[in-house]
C-alpha cells in the first residue's frame, strides 16, 4: 500500500454522510450537501441547459427559426430524448444495486497488485462501458466507481478520473448507442448497428490505444520506487442479491437488443421497465423523480434548436466553404477537423448538426469522418461535451481537484493524436 501523491490535495477530516475510504458506492450526498441543495436548487450546469433551451425557444418564438423547421428537429431528436432518458435511469439503478461496483473490486482484485495491469483493465472497464451504454453513463456512474477504486487502493484519484472523462469520449465510436451523434449518423449512412460496429471497430480501436498511451504517459506512470504495485481489496457483496442480479441481466439484455437491432427507443426503456419493477418490489424508496435526467433532455432540445437557428443565419455557407465537398482523404481530414475544432469551440452535438448539413448525402465516409472529430475531439474544452460537464460534477462532489491548465494541454496532444489514429484507421478501412 502506498502513501499519498506528494502533488495530490490533503482531503480535510470526513463529515457525516461523506464516503469513507473502501466504499465502492457513489455518494448520495451528506445532510449539509441535501440542506445546499434545497437552498440552491439549481446547479451550474442546470442554468446552462436552461439558458440553452430558452435561447431555442426564443428564437422559434421571434421567428428566427422556422416554426416548421423547430418541429422538424424535435421529431428527429425524439427518439433519442427518449433513450437517452431511459438508459440514464437504467445505469443509476444499476450502480445503485452495485453491478459497477462488484466488477470495479473484480478488477482491481483481477490486477493482483500490479499497478500497470490495473491501469489496463481500467481502460478495459471505461471503453467496454462507453461502447455498450453510452458515453453519458460512463461520465455519470463510473466517475465515482473509480474515484472509489483510488481512495480504496490508497493511490492518486485523479488518473482514475482522467480515464473516465477521456475515454467517455474517444472510445464512443463503436456502436450506434455509444454517442448521441453515432444514433444521428447511423439513420443517413443507413447501417445497421452490426455494420456500424464492423465499419467503426478500427479506429475505435486506434482512438483507445492512442488514449491509453497518453494516459500512461500524462497520468498513471508512477516515477517512485516500488510504486507499481498496491494492495488488491477484498470481494465486494452487493446487499441485495435479486436488484444486483437483475440489474445485470437488464444491461446485459439491452446490449443484446440494440445488437440485434432493435429500436434503442424501444430496447432503453423496456429494459428499463425491468429494473424498475425490481426496485417497486425490493427498495422501492429509491425510485425518485430526480433519476429523470431532465437537464441533459433540456440542454440537447436547446442546443439543436439554437444551432438549426445559427445555421440558418449564415453559419452553414461558412462551414461549406471550410469543408468543402470532396469525399477524398483530405475532403474526409478537413471534415473531421472541422467537427473537432467546432465541438470544443461550442459542444459537440450542435458541432455534429452543424456540419452535417454541408455533407454532400452522398459523403457517407466524410459523415464518419465527422463523427471522428465529433466524439474524439472534444477532449480540450470543458464544455466540449455533456459527457464532460457531467463528469466534472462528479469530481467537484467527489473532493477531486482538477487543473484546468493540465486537462486542456494534456487533452489537445491526446485529441491530435487520437484523431490522426483514428483517421487513418478509417481511411484504411473504406
Amino acid at each position: 500500500m502506498h502513501a499519498k501523491h506528494p502533488t495530490d490535495p490533503v482531503p480535510a477530516d470526513p463529515r457525516p454522510g461523506d464516503p469513507v475510504p473502501g466504499d465502492f458506492r457513489p455518494a448520495d450526498g451528506s445532510s449539509a450537501e441535501r440542506g445546499a441543495r434545497r437552498r440552491l436548487p439549481l446547479d451550474p450546469l442546470d442554468w446552462i441547459g436552461i439558458g440553452f433551451f430558452v435561447a431555442g425557444c426564443a428564437a422559434v418564438a421571434t421567428g428566427l427559426l422556422p416554426v416548421a423547421e423547430a418541429e422538424h428537429t424535435v421529431r428527429r431528436i425524439g427518439p433519442l430524448l427518449v433513450f437517452l432518458g431511459t438508459v440514464i435511469i437504467l445505469a443509476e439503478l444499476t450502480a445503485k444495486a452495485e453491478v459497477f461496483d462488484v466488477v470495479a473490486a473484480w478488477l482491481a482484485r483481477l490486477g493482483r497488485g500490479r499497478y500497470p495491469v490495473l491501469f489496463a483493465l481500467c481502460v478495459v472497464f471505461a471503453t467496454a462501458v462507453t461502447a455498450a451504454l453510452n458515453l453519458d453513463t460512463t461520465a455519470v456512474l463510473l466517475t465515482p466507481v473509480m474515484l472509489a477504486l483510488g481512495r480504496r487502493l490508497d493511490v492518486p484519484q485523479l488518473p482514475f478520473a482522467m480515464t473516465t472523462v477521456w475515454l467517455a469520449n474517444t472510445a464512443s465510436l463503436l456502436l450506434p448507442v455509444s454517442n448521441l451523434t453515432n444514433l444521428l449518423a447511423a439513420d443517413r449512412v443507413d447501417l445497421t448497428a452490426v455494420e456500424f460496429a464492423a465499419r467503426m471497430a478500427l479506429p475505435e480501436l486506434a482512438s483507445v490505444l492512442a488514449t491509453a498511451g497518453c494516459l500512461w504517459l500524462f497520468y498513471w506512470r508512477r516515477k517512485r520506487r516500488g510504486a507499481d504495485s498496491y494492495q488488491p481489496p477484498d470481494r465486494h457483496v452487493p446487499p441485495d442479491r435479486v436488484l444486483f442480479r437483475v440489474a445485470a441481466a437488464a444491461c446485459a439484455l439491452f446490449v443484446v437488443l440494440v445488437l440485434v437491432g432493435v429500436a434503442l427507443e424501444i430496447a432503453a426503456p423496456a429494459c428499463a421497465v425491468l429494473v424498475v419493477a425490481a426496485y417497486v418490489w425490493r427498495d422501492r424508496a429509491a425510485l425518485r423523480w430526480s433519476l429523470l435526467p431532465w437537464r441533459l433532455l433540456v440542454m440537447v432540445t436547446g442546443l439543436f434548436l439554437v444551432v438549426d437557428t445559427v445555421s440558418g443565419l449564415g453559419l452553414s455557407d461558412l462551414l461549406a466553404t471550410l469543408v468543402g465537398s470532396g469525399s477524398d482523404t483530405a475532403g474526409v481530414a478537413r471534415v473531421t477537423a472541422a467537427g473537432a475544432v467546432l465541438s470544443n469551440l461550442v459542444n459537440n452535438l450542435p458541432a455534429y448538426v452543424a456540419v452535417e448539413a454541408v455533407v454532400p448525402p452522398e459523403g457517407h465516409t466524410a459523415l464518419l469522418g465527422l463523427l471522428l472529430g465529433v466524439n474524439v475531439g472534444p477532449i480540450v474544452a470543458p464544455w466540449a461535451s455533456v459527457a464532460t460537464l457531467l463528469w466534472y460534477e462528479r469530481c467537484r462532489s467527489g473532493g477531486v481537484t482538477v487543473s484546468w491548465g493540465r486537462f486542456v494541454l494534456t487533452g489537445a496532444v491526446t485529441a491530435v493524436l487520437a484523431l490522426t489514429a483514428s483517421l487513418g484507421a478509417l481511411l484504411l478501412v473504406s
